[in-house]
């Protein structure tokens, strides 16, 4: 980390915040609305405190270190498309024709050597400088950070997880948040599509307790392989030595066999009892709400090492634009060679931040036959985390580039026709709350691939006439905002004080068909219509294909809080919100500059 220190500040990427702050809400404030600004850096908190129990620490806290393009290719040391480009050589290697080649390739696969870890011999390393064992174990020592008002407790949120299978043959780095509990116990969210659930489950059929260490800190890039969607039983730390060029060098613990990189700032060890399950949560997660109470595995900790002068690293998670936007930037450029693998006609794909990851993604692809995109469709949701995502958007060579979100927009609305829109189910992501069961839930997939061919332009209506026919048919609508009217199929969006389903109307709007296309609707409570960003993130939250999605010639999408009036019986979560005392001291002590226009945009 203080490697990583002076590399931010070489680069003006660090602000370093000397005033005592909190750890409890006010550190992970800052962090959320640097994390949200166009030139936000890298914090250094050098004096976090503990009001609450009149404590103050001595260890820094650092957050925000990939939160940008320019920091994440830094902490990476080279271009990140040049990683993705290494990755495709090799997927793509074909036998020497001449000696030129031979020396490349042999010197290709010499390097490949360079990528398994290296396990060191020395008990002399960086991480175990000061040793806590047994009763001097102490969490509550760290500066662990409570980041939402509703959060279950303290959360580490930039653990790096190191587990192995039952036999020993497997290892696995993953990144997962971590409840402390008291002063030696951690609950461990793993969900159950992760390779370290599965060794669990290994421990728990042959009754046996389950060693785990975790890092915090050292390099930045142990903490992005271990949320990179590698293939099971390939240890992430592979990764790593293929991205630096050089081994990770890994020392054992010192309570458990575990082996961790020699340099992270801390490590905890402990080993998990699979006959003991404890409730975790609730927790403001990544996709702007909080995710539910519910029982996972406890950590005992046996030992807490750490450096000399250690540096706790901490990210902060909820409504995006937050850090893991440019976290996930490098997992998509690099992994999309991979990717092709699965899907051989993919060109490119990208994952919206505000359609956090796996509720919205955009591929474009070369499309061959009829039915092509479906079978795209089907091939995305049955690999590897690609699993989860909720919605797809699948568009031809000649869209824009995917990035380009206005042009792409209008690219999509010319191109959508109803019997082209695909629904699904499959899997879901543990996150998701808009399903009707955990796990399993609604799919939709758009063929975008192909012009429109048999559709009459609309009669638009002015606003107040369009919505005066709306509330004909639902009383429960009470505003709405037309986008792209100049498209073939422009956008309205409808904000209802809801007190019952919507289904209803889904269903008579169709008699609309002559001036409307597409029908979004939402709650007029903490939306704003004229913030696209926003609303989007809503309603790829909030939507289940196959009970949200009316197909018709006016294609209707119920983007609404769900309840007993929907049939909804699951517990619907809040949105995360900062608490407004604590912003508005940051504000009066100028640690924070924002104003009410910001607060606004970003459904602070």
């Amino acid at each position: 980390m203080q490697r990583t220190l002076e590399l931010l500040k070489a680069h003006n990427q660090l602000r370093i915040i000397d005033e005592p702050l909190d750890i409890v809400l006010e550190i992970p404030h800052v962090a959320y609305i640097e994390a949200k600004k166009p030139d936000g850096k890298a914090l250094l908190f050098t004096h976090p405190i503990d009001r609450a129990n009149n404590k103050t620490f001595d260890v820094p806290v650092l957050m925000n270190i990939f939160g940008s393009y320019g920091r994440t290719k830094l902490l990476f040391g080279q271009d990140i498309e040049g990683v993705a480009d290494q990755i495709s050589e090799l997927l793509h290697m074909k036998p020497p024709k001449g000696l030129r080649e031979k020396f490349s390739l042999a010197s290709n696969l010499l390097s490949l050597k360079r990528v398994f870890p290296k396990r060191l011999k020395s008990r002399k390393n960086p991480s175990q400088e000061v040793v806590y064992l047994g009763d001097a174990v102490d969490l509550t020592q760290l500066p662990i950070l409570t980041t939402w008002s509703q959060d279950g407790g303290p959360f580490i949120t930039m653990g790096q997880v190191y587990t192995q299978s039952l036999d020993g043959e497997l290892a696995n780095l993953g990144m997962y948040r971590l409840q402390v509990y008291d002063k030696n116990r951690l609950g461990m969210h793993w969900q159950i599509h992760k390779d370290a659930s599965h060794f669990f489950d290994q421990y728990q059929r042959a009754g046996k307790k389950m060693p785990v260490s975790i890092g915090i800190g050292g390099d930045p890039l142990y903490i992005w392989c271990g949320q990179a969607p590698m293939p099971y039983g390939i240890n992430e730390l592979l990764l790593y030595g293929f991205v630096k060029g050089e081994a990770a060098k890994v020392a054992q613990s010192l309570t458990n066999p575990i082996w961790v990189p020699h340099d992270v700032d801390y490590v905890i060890e402990g080993w998990l009892d699979p006959r003991e399950l404890k409730i975790e949560g609730p927790f403001g997660d990544h996709t702007g709400y909080y995710t539910l109470k519910e029982h996972y595995p406890v950590l005992e900790v046996t030992a807490i090492t750490h450096k000399k002068n250690p540096v706790y690293l901490a990210t902060v998670v909820g409504k995006p634009p937050i850090e893991d936007k440019y976290m996930g930037w490098a997992t998509e450029r690099i992994f999309l060679p991979l990717l092709k693998t699965t899907a051989p006609d993919l060109i490119d794909y990208h994952m919206p931040e505000n359609g956090v990851f796996h509720n919205l993604i955009l591929a474009k692809i070369q499309p061959m036959y009829k039915g092509h995109a479906k079978q795209i469709m089907h091939a995305f949701w049955g690999v590897g985390q690609m699993s989860f995502v909720k919605h797809a958007i699948f568009v031809g060579p000649d869209a824009s580039r995917l990035t380009n979100y206005d042009t792409m927009t209008n690219y999509i609305l010319d191109h959508i026709e109803p019997k082209r829109i695909l629904l699904s189910e499959g899997v879901v992501d543990a996150l998701d709350h808009s399903a009707d069961e955990k796990l399993v839930g609604g799919k939709l997939g758009v063929d975008c691939t192909l012009g429109v061919t048999s559709q009459e332009s609309i009669v638009p209506l002015d606003d107040a006439t369009l919505l005066e026919k709306l509330h004909a048919l639902d009383s429960q609508i009470v505003a709405l905002k037309q986008y792209k009217l100049e498209r073939k199929n422009p956008v309205v969006v409808v904000a209802v004080d809801k007190s019952q389903s919507m289904q209803h109307f889904m269903q008579e709007v169709q008699s609309l068909e002559k001036h409307l296309r597409i029908v979004i609707i939402v709650d007029k409570a903490k939306n704003d219509l004229d913030n696209p960003y926003m609303l989007i993130w809503r309603v790829v939250n909030n939507m289940d294909a196959l009970r949200d999605v009316k197909v018709g010639s006016v294609i209707v999408l119920d983007g609404t809080t769900k309840s007993s009036v929907d049939g909804f019986t699951r517990e619907w979560p809040d949105d995360v919100e900062c608490d407004a005392e604590v912003l508005k001291s940051l504000q009066e002590r100028g640690v924070v500059d924002i104003d009410e226009a910001f607060i606004k945009r970003f459904y602070l």
